[in-house]
C-alpha cells in the first residue's frame, strides 16, 4: 500500500478555474516519504489578487510553467496504485479528476482519504483543522502556507502522526470507531485494515483506561473524590495573617518570575477584597485592564475561604474566562499559594455528556444526518478515553456537532440518577460533586439563575460570592428570570421523540417493547400508534402559529451579523396586531393536543416504568418523560406569551427575512430586575463582590448600583465602591483622535458620500500603519457598505480586508486570521467590543465608527425608557448613556492590553465634541491624549506619534 498525499493551489473554486501549482508527496506502508513532486501550472486565465495575496504565486511566476498536460504526465505514474490522501480530499480529487478529464485521461477512481476526517476524529480536541493551525500544533515546519509543495509535505507528516494515533488506541475505542463507520466508505475501510493489523498485536491494558460497557474511559468513579480538608481538620492557615500570606504569595511569585514587580492597583484589590470578605459587605469593584483582576479576587478568597472554611463562589459571564480561570490562573496559583486548594468548575447541565444517552445513541445507530453524526459519534469515542469532565467545551464539532451534541447532552428532566448504570461515572454528577467538596467553585451568571429556579439543588451553599464581568449581570438577569423560546424549541423536541419509524424515542421504543410479553403490550403500542399522527398535527399548529408570529414581526432596517434583515415587535396586551385573534385561535388548538398527548404519554410512561424492568426500556422511558416535560413547559411558556399576563414584563418577536418562521423567537422578560437581584443576592448572601473594568460611568457607580439593586446599601455601610487606578500609562501609550470636520451621521441611514470619506479616511490610515487595524461599528449593514470600497482602496498597499459576518462569522477564526495576516484590517460589529484580546505589535489602530448607542425602538429599551418617564426621570441620561457610555468604554479597552502596547483610536462620531453629553464619553477613558483635529492634519499627526518612543 502506499500514500500519494496531494495538494493543488488553483485560480479559485468553480469549474471554470485552474490548477497553478501542484504539490505530491509519496509514502510507503510505513508512513516514510519515498518522492515528492512539485511544479507550478501554466493557468489559461489571469490569477486573482485574492488568490496572489492568499498563495504569494503571481502571474509572473506561472508564466513560464509547464502547462496542465505536461504536468499531468509527470504526475500519473505517481498516483498509480496510491491511496490518494489531502486536507479536504473532496476538493482536490474533484480538481484533479477534472484537469484528468479536460486531458482526455480517466479519472482517478483508488481510495481516497481526507486528514480533516481523520483529524476530527482522532483528536477531538484541538481548536482548530486548519491546515497552518494543526501543523503549528503538530510542530510541523510549514513555512509557505497555501503552497502546494508546502502544503503537501504538511498534509504528509499529519497524515502520518493521524495514523500512528490511530494504531495507538485502545482496542475498544478502535472496534468502536469500525463498527460506527459506514462500510462502504474508504474511511472505513482503512480504519478496518488498522484494526486487523491492531488486534493481531495487540492485548488490553487495563491500567491505562477505565473500562466499562465496552468503552475505555479516562475518568474513573467520582464518589472517591475528597475534599481537600476532611471535615473536622483544623485549616492550615489558621494562625497566618493576611500580611503574611501575602508576603509569602509574593515571594513565590519572585520565585518563579524573576522580573516579577508587584502591582499597586492589583495590592489594593487584595486588601478590598479581603476585608469585604471578613466584613461580611458588598463591594463594587471597577479594575481596567493590566490590573490582573482573577488573581486580585482568587488569591483573598482562597485565603479567606480555606482560613475560614467557607465556600466561595466565583461567577463569570462566559464559560470562556470560565476555561481561561481553569487553564491559566488556577495552575498558576497551584504554584504560589503556601497552601494547597481544590478548585471546581461547574456549568449548566447540558454542558456534560450523558453516557446513557450516548451508549443508547451509538448502540441503535439512531443517527439524524448519517455522515456528520457519525463522525461526530467517532470523534467522541475517542474523546471518552481522554476526558476527565466530559465537557462539550473540549469538543470541536463539525457542522452539525451541535444537534448530535443536544441528544446526548444531560439534562435533569431525562435523568436516572442512582437506578442508571453510568451513575458513578456521570459527568455531570462528578462536577456536583467536585462543586460541593471545592474551597472555591467556579461558574457562570447564567447558572446563578438557573440554580435560583431550580430552588438552590444545584450550586453548593454558599454565603460568599464572586462576581466577574459584573456589567453583565442584569442582562443574563433578564434572559432567565424572563422566557425565551424560538421555533425550533418544540420541533427539535419532537423529532427527538419521533422522526421516522427507525428514528426518535418512540420508534426505538416501540421496537423494544415489540419483544415484551406482558398483558398490557398491545395496549401501549396502539398508543404510540396513536400519538404518532398527533404529533404531525402538533407540528402543523406549531407551524401555522410561528407563520402569524412571523406576519406580525414587520421588517426593520437593519441586518443581523449574517446579514439578513431583522424583524422585531413589540407585543402590547392593549394593541394588539391586526389578526392577533388567527394567532390565538392556532395556540388553542396546539394548547389542545399538546395536553393531550402529555395525558396519552404520561399514562404509558408511568405503566411501562412499573411493569417492565430492562434496561433499554427504563432509559427509553426516561427519555420520553423528559421530553413530555419539555412539552409540557414550552406549552405552558407559550400560553402565558399569549395572553401577556405579566404586567411588570415586555414581550416582543424576533425574527429574519432569510428564514421566515423558522427563525422566529418570541421573548417575555422583566423590565425592571434590580428588585429581584436585590431580594435573591444582595439581602441573602453576605458578601457579594463585583468586579469588571466597566462599571462606572463619569467615575460614578450610580448607574451600575440602580441597574444592580444595590441603591442605598452604600450609605448604609452594606456596600463600598472602589475605583481603581490602571497600570497603564495611557497618557503615554494612547492617542485619541477626532476628526472635528467630519460629516455627523443622522439617524440609521447612511449616505453615499459618507461612507466614501470614511473609507478614505480609513485607507489612509491603514495605509500609515500598514493594517493591523481594528475598526469597530454599530451596524451590520454599514460594516458592509463599507467592506469592498475599502478592500479596493488597500489592495494596492497590499493591505487585507476581514469583515465579520462576510470572511467568516466566527469571532476566534476571524481574530486568528487576524493575528496571522497582520498587514490587515479588521471589520467587527457588536461581539468584538468586548473580550477580543489582540496584545502587542497586532493591533495599532483602533477606528470607532459611532457611539454604541443601543437602538432606542428595540422593545426591551423602550420598556426600560416608558418607565423611567413614569419616575419623572429622562431615559436619554438614565439609560442611554450610561449604557453607550460602558460599551464605548470596552470597545477603547481593546487599544492597549500590556504596559509595552502603543496604538491610536479614532473616534469618527463627532458627537463626542459637539454634543452636551460628549463629555461623558470621553471622561470616562482612563486618560489617554485626547487631539481633535481637521481630517487632513490626522495622517502626519499618526506618523509623528507613532514615531516618539
Amino acid at each position: 500500500m502506499k500514500f500519494a498525499v496531494l495538494d493543488l493551489e488553483t485560480t479559485g473554486h468553480t469549474a471554470a478555474d485552474c490548477m497553478i501549482q501542484v504539490g505530491l508527496v509519496v509514502m510507503n506502508e510505513e508512513l516514510q516519504v519515498e518522492r515528492t513532486y512539485s511544479s507550478f501550472v501554466r493557468p489559461d486565465k489571469l490569477i486573482p489578487p485574492f488568490i496572489t495575496q492568499l498563495t504569494g504565486i503571481d502571474d509572473s511566476m506561472v508564466a513560464d510553467a509547464p502547462t496542465l498536460d505536461e504536468v499531468l504526465v509527470e504526475l500519473i505514474p505517481l498516483l498509480d496504485d496510491a491511496v490518494l490522501v489531502a486536507h479536504n480530499v473532496g476538493f482536490d480529487a474533484g480538481f484533479l479528476n477534472q484537469a484528468l478529464d479536460q486531458c482526455g485521461y480517466h479519472a482517478f477512481a483508488g481510495r481516497r482519504l481526507d486528514t480533516i476526517e481523520l483529524l476530527r476524529i482522532l483528536y477531538p480536541t484541538i481548536t482548530s483543522y486548519q491546515l497552518g493551525a494543526v501543523s503549528e500544533q503538530f510542530g510541523v515546519a510549514h513555512d509557505q502556507h497555501h503552497r502546494a509543495d508546502s502544503d503537501a509535505m504538511a498534509t504528509a507528516l499529519i497524515f502520518a502522526e493521524s495514523v500512528r494515533k490511530l494504531q495507538e488506541l485502545p482496542l475498544l475505542t478502535l472496534q468502536r470507531i469500525a463498527m460506527l463507520l459506514d462500510a462502504g466508505s474508504d474511511l472505513a475501510w482503512f480504519v478496518q485494515e488498522q484494526l486487523l493489523q491492531v488486534e493481531s498485536q495487540t492485548t488490553i491494558d487495563m491500567n491505562a483506561y477505565h473500562y466499562f460497557n465496552q468503552f475505555a474511559l479516562k475518568a474513573g468513579e467520582w464518589m472517591d473524590e475528597e475534599p481537600s480538608l476532611p471535615s473536622g481538620t483544623p485549616s492550615p492557615i489558621e494562625s497566618m495573617s493576611f500580611q503574611q500570606y501575602l508576603e509569602a504569595v509574593t515571594n513565590n511569585f519572585k520565585e518563579l518570575f524573576p522580573t516579577y514587580e508587584e502591582r499597586e492597583a492589583q495590592s489594593t484589590m487584595f486588601q478590598e477584597v479581603f476585608e469585604s470578605l471578613e466584613a461580611e459587605r458588598h463591594l463594587l469593584i471597577e479594575a481596567g485592564t493590566g490590573t490582573g483582576k482573577s488573581l486580585g479576587y482568587l488569591i483573598p478568597s482562597l485565603y479567606y475561604g480555606i482560613q475560614q472554611q467557607k465556600k466561595v463562589v466565583v461567577s463569570t459571564h462566559t464559560i470562556n474566562l470560565q476555561e481561561q480561570l481553569r487553564g491559566r490562573d488556577l495552575p498558576l496559583l497551584r504554584s504560589v499559594l503556601p497552601f494547597s486548594f481544590r478548585a471546581s468548575i461547574f456549568k449548566g447541565r447540558g454542558n456534560y455528556l450523558c453516557l446513557r444517552k450516548f451508549e443508547s445513541k451509538i448502540n441503535t445507530r439512531d443517527m439524524s444526518s448519517p455522515m456528520e453524526d457519525t463522525l461526530t459519534a467517532a470523534q467522541m469515542v475517542v474523546w471518552l478515553g481522554e476526558t476527565e469532565t466530559g465537557d462539550q467545551e473540549e469538543l470541536n464539532f463539525g457542522n452539525k456537532g451541535a444537534d448530535f451534541w443536544s441528544t446526548v447532552a444531560s439534562d435533569a428532566d431525562s435523568c436516572l440518577n442512582r437506578s442508571c448504570p453510568w451513575f458513578k461515572r456521570c459527568y455531570y454528577h462528578r462536577a456536583k460533586h467536585e462543586a460541593n467538596i471545592a474551597d472555591v467553585c467556579i461558574t457562570n451568571h447564567s447558572m446563578l439563575f438557573t440554580d435560583i429556579r431550580a430552588d438552590h439543588r444545584l450550586l453548593p451553599a454558599y454565603e460568599h460570592l464572586i462576581i466577574d464581568e459584573a456589567h453583565h449581570m442584569e442582562e443574563v438577569a433578564g434572559k432567565h428570570l424572563g422566557m425565551q423560546l424560538s421555533y425550533y424549541s418544540l420541533s427539535s423536541t419532537m423529532t427527538r421523540m419521533y422522526k421516522d419509524s427507525r428514528a426518535g424515542v418512540l420508534s426505538a421504543l416501540r421496537f423494544k417493547l415489540q419483544d415484551e410479553d406482558d398483558d398490557h403490550q398491545a395496549s401501549w403500542l396502539e398508543t404510540i400508534d396513536t400519538v404518532v399522527p398527533i404529533l404531525g398535527e402538533i407540528k402543523e399548529h406549531w407551524d401555522k402559529l410561528f407563520e402569524f408570529l412571523y406576519s406580525f414581526a414587520g421588517t426593520s432596517v437593519e441586518g443581523g451579523t449574517e446579514g439578513a434583515a431583522q424583524a422585531v415587535c413589540r407585543l402590547k396586551k392593549d394593541q394588539l396586531p391586526s389578526g392577533f385573534e388567527y394567532a390565538v385561535t392556532a395556540e388553542e388548538n396546539l394548547h389542545g393536543d399538546l395536553s393531550r398527548i402529555i395525558r396519552m404519554l404520561d399514562k404509558i410512561c408511568t405503566d411501562i416504568k412499573d411493569r417492565v424492568e430492562t434496561n433499554t426500556v427504563q432509559g427509553l422511558i426516561t427519555d420520553l418523560n423528559g421530553a413530555v416535560r419539555d412539552m409540557s413547559r414550552i406549552r405552558d411558556d407559550v400560553r402565558s406569551f399569549m395572553k401577556m399576563d405579566q404586567a411588570a414584563a415586555v414581550y416582543w418577536i424576533e425574527a429574519n427575512t432569510t428564514y421566515r418562521h423558522r427563525s422566529v423567537h418570541i421573548y417575555a422578560v422583566p423590565v425592571d430586575v434590580s428588585s429581584q437581584l436585590q431580594q435573591y443576592f444582595f439581602d441573602q448572601k453576605d458578601s457579594i463582590i463585583m468586579t469588571s473594568a466597566t462599571l462606572s460611568v463619569q467615575k460614578s457607580f450610580q448607574y451600575a448600583c440602580e441597574q444592580l439593586g444595590l441603591t442605598g446599601m452604600e450609605e448604609s455601610g452594606r456596600l463600598k465602591t472602589v475605583q481603581l487606578p490602571s497600570p497603564f500609562n495611557y497618557r503615554e501609550q494612547a492617542l485619541v483622535m477626532i476628526p472635528r470636520d467630519f460629516p455627523q451621521l443622522k439617524g440609521a441611514h447612511v449616505d453615499a458620500k459618507y461612507v466614501e470619506r470614511l473609507v478614505a479616511s480609513l485607507a489612509e490610515a491603514a495605509a500609515e500603519t500598514k493594517g493591523r487595524m481594528l475598526v469597530l461599528f454599530t451596524s451590520y449593514r454599514m460594516l458592509r457598505q463599507v467592506y469592498d470600497p475599502l478592500k479596493e482602496a488597500l489592495a494596492a498597499a497590499d493591505i487585507g480586508v476581514l469583515g465579520q459576518g462576510i470572511d467568516s462569522s466566527n469571532r476566534t477564526k476571524l481574530t486568528r486570521r487576524f493575528t496571522q495576516q497582520p498587514q490587515s484590517v479588521l471589520l467587527g460589529t457588536s461581539s468584538f467590543w468586548e473580550g477580543v484580546d489582540l496584545p502587542g505589535d497586532v493591533l495599532t489602530c483602533l477606528a470607532i465608527v459611532r457611539l454604541p448607542f443601543q437602538p432606542p425602538n428595540h422593545p426591551l429599551a423602550e420598556a426600560k425608557a416608558e418607565l423611567l418617564q413614569l419616575q419623572k426621570q429622562n431615559p436619554f441620561m438614565k439609560l442611554s448613556i450610561p449604557q453607550a457610555v460602558i460599551r464605548f468604554k470596552q470597545g477603547f479597552g481593546r487599544l492597549v492590553r500590556t504596559t509595552s502596547d502603543r496604538g491610536i483610536v479614532l473616534i469618527y462620531d463627532t458627537r463626542v465634541i459637539d454634543t452636551y453629553y460628549g463629555k461623558h464619553f470621553l471622561y470616562s477613558l482612563p486618560g489617554p491624549k485626547i487631539e481633535h483635529m481637521h481630517l487632513d492634519q490626522m495622517v502626519p499627526r499618526m506618523r509623528e506619534w507613532l514615531k516618539q518612543e
